[in-house]
């Protein structure tokens, strides 16, 4: 046993001669330095290169943080014994390191499951185990999802995933300090070293749509490029959250919402669609009783809220959304509602 921990150990040291702290993501090098000396750093860790990379450079380059470590494995349980050996090695290595191990296991699996549900299971079992969630996602990971989420027509808050530092609900955050490295390097790294990980075979196969892209689209593309598109894609990715983020502060600045949950549309006026258009997502998230409108209703209520004009549109078998004098309401059917007053054109 003490010749496996050594091993482990060992390897952890190499690691981060390899990739030392300043190879990080500065921005989540900056949060952990000023993350309290007691809080808890939980580590999503599957067994996979990335994963099993992140967290022995954690313990490398953070050793007085070793004793508040907490490497989390959910089991998914959808590829039998193989499923129950990335356990048990995820297990091994984290008694080499003396680091404490947490397992769940999705105890509604289903074959055929998708990979929503899947997510779903598996990020309900990291939330409820710390505020701090450190995750091995890295450039491979930038480019899979930014052609993913052009393929359904996102805008730059969803183009700007999977950010370094992510503020969650109830102060939780989510950390990605790999995001300055590529696959083919931590891969590179392990193997110089001999040190194992564990592969999960089905990500070779078609049955996601982010297997799909990793496998036929992101070879293909990045030979097209013949450049660094990785590296292209990962520096749009912080120019995205540049320009999300100054979206964000911009209404924010302007106090749209209300105590009551309305959405004042005066100081809207005259500002870039984009911002109306952000303010009209933000409204909806806080409707419980709105239903989900497809993208056409959004685009003609946009056009609705944008003219400020008094209007009625339907927000699914609840009620609807209702602007009078530059104000807009959600109204439960049944609401008698008020004559609208004329406005001259």
């Amino acid at each position: 046993m003490k010749r496996r921990a050594s091993h482990w150990q060992e390897r952890a040291a190499e690691l981060a001669v390899i990739f030392p702290r300043a190879r990080l993501h500065p921005a989540v090098l900056a949060w952990a330095e000023q993350s309290s000396r007691r809080a808890v750093w939980a580590v999503g860790f599957s067994g996979g290169a990335d994963s099993l990379g992140l967290l022995l450079l954690l313990w490398a380059h953070w050793p007085e943080r070793r004793a508040r470590l907490r490497a989390l494995h959910f089991n998914h349980r959808l590829r039998g014994r193989h499923s129950r050996a990335d356990e048990e090695f995820c297990r091994d290595v984290c008694a080499a390191l003396e680091v404490e191990c947490v397992v769940g296991a999705w105890t509604e699996a289903q074959p055929g499951a998708s990979e929503a549900e899947a997510r779903a299971a598996r990020m309900a079992f990291f939330d409820g185990a710390g505020r701090a969630l450190w995750l091995g996602h890295q450039q491979d990971d930038i480019a899979e999802t930014m052609l993913m989420r052009l393929a359904r027509g996102s805008g730059t808050a969803g183009l700007a995933a999977p950010r370094p530092v992510h503020a969650m609900t109830r102060g939780r955050v989510h950390l990605r300090p790999l995001l300055t490295l590529k696959k083919c390097e931590i891969v590179a790294a392990l193997r110089a070293g001999k040190t194992p990980w564990r592969e999960d075979a089905s990500n070779a196969r078609g049955y996601f749509f982010r297997n799909r892209v990793r496998r036929d689209v992101l070879p293909a593309w990045a030979a097209a490029a013949k450049r660094d598109a990785l590296g292209g894609a990962a520096h749009a990715r912080e120019l995205l959250e540049e320009d999300d983020v100054a979206l964000e502060s911009w209404l924010a600045g302007l106090r749209t919402l209300r105590a009551d949950g309305a959405l004042g549309l005066s100081k809207l006026v005259g500002k870039p669609r984009a911002l109306v258009r952000r303010a009209l997502h933000r409204w909806l998230l806080i409707q419980p009783k709105a239903g989900a409108l497809s993208r056409q209703g959004f685009e003609s209520l946009l056009a609705a809220v944008a003219r400020g004009n008094d209007t009625r549109h339907s927000l699914g078998r609840e009620g609807f959304a209702v602007i009078r004098g530059k104000i807009l309401k959600f109204e439960r059917i049944g609401t008698k509602p008020r004559s609208f007053r004329r406005r001259a054109n």
